[in-house]
């Protein structure tokens, strides 16, 4: 094969018929192995040097070997990428040419059936066939010439009297496309082969790894019909865990180099597969989006570099290990980090945040805190336990909070709530324990989200208790509507968190429409009307009303709405925080370590 175009355009199927495919496949092999002993020298540095390295050794000297080794671990992971990328490109150009050797070879064993002869520049000749409409003698025979774009040809309406004459221009089209897609092939992969190359001296700096996201691009959309029509997104998760375990280990290393978005986020997948491959597409998501400077890449962009930063920092004794399952730049931003391993786990915990939530720097600090803080609260009554931040959808975004309750409809919740019912379908499918105990666990608006998870088939795949915390609503009115015994609904609600007390739409509309035209009292008599239990909020039933039908544990009143030093939402956001509300914090880890039981229990509203 020939990397010049206009060179590639001399090609003939002769030439093409000796072409070696096995060799390419030998090339690709080759690269596949050194990207994968990249792949074993990062591994040890991360996981054996960097931990051995920080347990044994202080001061400014160990600080600057331990950087040296996060940049020599850099510089494997992009030999990795880039040795994968290379692997990729020869076995899909590898594919393509041997899928139109067959249609060449097809074509010709055709003419040699009929005793057609081709010809070098692929014309077809015919010999003599059928009978003259004068004399009866053979009509004579000729030479049909492809034409490589025959198929898209309207047709003449003429008919050739000798009737070798079609066969022989359908043999010399085929060949010629043949050969013309091979060329194609050809050229378009001489040029990507072309631009993967490393700086000389290997050196990394984040500039290439802009580079590197642009050089998978390349290779993704040339080799999309090699690979990704194979990846089942449109089946269930328990059948996507089955496609990957009947995968060969070559087939699962080409995946995850060239895929690793779509593997990486792919409910269904094996955690310890979706954490390599999301960690390799949290370096290419930063060189993308830092050759960018738009406000969303600059804000996503902080995000990623401090979750990046937390995935490097060797942990803490007592720390659990953290595991990136998603990792995506659209819409506000997508991110899921469990800490400990949610497949080996017997309790497995899922907390979705609310409104105002997206993929910025105080996701990637405080809601992930949330997370990690809950996981080594809970591992303290089961260590086998588990704890996920699940940031898998677009929460509804508000300039002023609360403030725009426009903003907070069910459009997002339902959207948001048909994934995660999927993510926590591809936990249970892939959980290694004979029957795991998962926890859905709803924060704000991601209560509301929950509660649409909730509706779909029998509710939540795998889940048997569901945690609400500072909720305005869940779109159901009574805890048994929810997918779960509903003493296995498990309520908090801050007596000054402003959000659990928000009145319903229906009284919010009356009341607004009665204080305009008769003043306090009467809005206050109209919204007792549209609410004669005061149990509503805007997303039904109040989950911590007698009403609902919940199990409501005691949490911290929190600060006031209105105090000194102004308004103030604290009380809303406080439920994780062992600090600040060690009561609520300690119940939801309770829950999620699977000892409900001994959980404490306050008078529902």
């Amino acid at each position: 094969m020939n990397g010049d175009r206009r060179a590639s355009t001399a090609l003939t199927w002769a030439k093409l018929r000796e072409v070696k495919c096995a060799e390419l496949e030998g090339a690709a092999d080759g690269w596949g192995k050194a990207g994968n002993r990249a792949d074993a020298a990062r591994d040890r540095i991360d996981k054996q040097l960097l931990h051995g390295l920080r347990a044994t050794q202080q001061g400014e000297a160990a600080e600057a070997a331990v950087l040296r080794l996060r940049r020599l671990a850099r510089n494997f992971q992009y030999v990795y990428t880039e040795c994968g990328l290379l692997r990729t490109a020869l076995n899909s150009l590898a594919h393509e040419v041997k899928a139109q050797q067959r249609a060449l070879q097809d074509a010709l064993d055709d003419a040699a059936a009929l005793r057609f002869t081709v010809h070098e520049d692929g014309s077809v000749t015919y010999p003599a066939a059928g009978e003259g409409l004068i004399d009866g003698t053979p009509l004579p025979g000729g030479t049909a010439s492809g034409v490589a774009g025959a198929g898209f040809l309207a047709p003449s309406g003429l008919v050739a009297p000798n009737p070798n004459t079609a066969k022989a221009q359908d043999i010399a089209d085929r060949v010629v496309r043949a050969v013309r897609a091979a060329a194609e092939a050809d050229w378009k992969y001489a040029g990507i082969l072309r631009k993967l190359r490393a700086e000389e001296g290997l050196r990394v700096p984040d500039t290439v790894w802009t580079e590197a996201a642009a050089d998978a691009a390349a290779v993704r959309n040339a080799a999309g019909g090699y690979l990704k029509q194979a990846i089942p997104y449109d089946a269930t998760p328990a059948e996507r865990r089955a496609w990957w375990a009947g995968l060969t280990d070559e087939q699962r290393e080409e995946y995850l180099a060239v895929y690793p978005d779509q593997i990486g986020n792919l409910d269904g997948i094996p955690a310890l597969v979706r954490d390599a491959a999301n960690r390799d597409n949290l370096r290419l998501l930063i060189g993308e989006l830092d050759g960018r400077d738009d406000r969303t890449a600059v804000t996503q962009l902080a995000a990623l570099r401090e979750i990046d930063r937390q995935l490097q920092a060797v942990p803490k004794a007592g720390d659990p290990p953290m595991y990136l399952l998603g990792i995506g730049d659209e819409g506000n931003g997508r991110a899921i980090v469990s800490y400990g391993n949610p497949d080996t786990s017997r309790n497995v915990a899922a907390y979705v945040p609310g409104l105002n939530t997206s993929l910025d720097e105080e996701f990637a600090k405080g809601d992930l805190k949330r997370s990690r803080d809950l996981a080594i609260a809970a591992q303290r009554h089961d260590p086998s336990t588990a704890a996920i931040t699940w940031l898998g959808y677009d929460a509804p975004q508000s300039p002023d909070g609360w403030g725009s309750l426009a903003v907070a409809g069910d459009g997002r919740a339902e959207a948001g709530g048909d994934s995660f019912h999927e993510f926590m379908g591809g936990l249970a499918a892939t959980n290694q324990n004979e029957d795991p105990h998962m926890t859905a666990i709803g924060h704000s608006y991601g209560s509301r989200t929950v509660g649409a998870a909730t509706q779909q088939g029998d509710g939540i795949p795998g889940v048997s208790d569901i945690v609400l915390v500072g909720s305005p609503g869940v779109g159901v009115d009574r805890a048994e509507d929810m997918g779960v015994a509903k003493d296995h609904v498990f309520v908090g609600a801050a007596k000054n968190d402003i959000v659990t007390k928000l009145p319903s739409k229906g009284q919010a509309l009356i009341g607004s429409a009665e204080l305009l035209f008769g003043g306090p009292a009467a809005a206050y008599v109209a919204g007792e009307i549209a609410d004669p239990g005061d149990d509503d909020v805007w997303f039904g039933k109040d989950p911590a009303s007698e009403a609902f039908g919940a199990r409501r544990f005691p949490v911290n009143d929190g600060p006031p709405p209105v105090g000194p030093g102004g308004l103030s939402a604290d009380a809303h956001s406080q439920y994780f925080d062992p600090d600040r509300d060690a009561v609520s914090a300690e119940s939801i880890a309770l829950v999620a370590s699977g000892n409900s039981r001994n959980v404490k229990m306050e008078e529902l509203r």
